[in-house]
């Protein structure tokens, strides 16, 4: 670095940068490995499903319910919440395939699909 009359360094110079390519990886990695993009879409898509602590008691409470499936007209009051927004959470957690809905006269019930749980345990293992 030079030294400019004032005393400062001048910071004018950059320093040289290394890039990677094929031939040539930055820090040794030669594998492509990682999820595809399109694996990585699907996962966070399921995981932004599960990323809100609602819809995770919404899960867990019904399966955790004694017949593996719950009315909405339970969850409503389970969690605290206006039923509109009840209901929001569990069009979410249905649209990621994680929990079944069935209409059975004027109400909805939900059971959890135990494959997509699967799937949302095997993004970390």
């Amino acid at each position: 670095m030079k030294r400019e009359a004032t005393g400062r360094a001048d910071m004018t110079t950059s320093a040289p940068t290394a890039t990677a390519t094929d031939a040539n990886p930055c820090c040794g990695i030669t594998t492509p490995g990682g999820l595809t993009r399109e694996q990585a879409e699907t996962n966070a898509l399921l995981l932004k499903a599960v990323a809100d602590p609602v819809r995770l008691r919404l899960l867990s409470i019904i399966r955790d319910s004694e017949t593996g499936e719950a009315c909405v007209c339970d969850l409503t009051p389970a969690v605290g919440l206006a039923q509109p927004t009840v209901s929001h959470h569990l069009k979410v957690l249905t649209e990621a395939g994680l929990i079944e809905r069935e209409k059975r006269g004027t109400w909805a019930w939900f059971r959890v699909v135990p494959s997509r749980l699967d799937d949302v345990r095997s993004i970390f293992s």
